[in-house]
């Protein structure tokens, strides 16, 4: 089973619902989706991820990129500012965790602030 899979079975699952006919597949595709054993990719459709975040209340955008897709959003920033992105992909590892943590401490006291 994959992380997006796992993501999605244990969403139904906390909210106990059948979720199959809800977005509009069969049962024995979603069992494929959330087992990670599609026929023809690793991942659903976009549509279907957009209808089972909102079904399941899930993040989409974390769906998406579990799934291996660029959420629009992101890609809208992407395009926006390029150059940054340019040099984010150039970083190791352990940099991007240093940005990510210096960027979520910002914004947290951004938003501390803004109360």
């Amino acid at each position: 089973m994959n992380e997006f899979g796992q993501r999605i079975r244990d969403l139904r699952r906390c909210q106990g619902i059948y979720l199959a006919p809800l977005v509009g597949v069969g049962y024995s595709y979603l069992s494929k989706v959330e087992n990670g054993k599609l026929d023809f990719g690793d991942s659903p459709s976009e549509a279907l991820i957009h209808r089972l975040a909102d079904t399941l209340d899930g993040d989409e955008d974390q769906l998406l990129l579990m799934a291996g897709r660029i959420p629009e959003s992101i890609s809208r920033r992407i395009l926006d500012q390029p150059e940054v992105f340019r040099v984010l992909a150039h970083c190791d590892d352990e940099t991007l965790k240093s940005v990510a943590n210096t960027v979520r401490r910002e914004t947290a006291n951004r938003d501390a602030r803004s109360r």
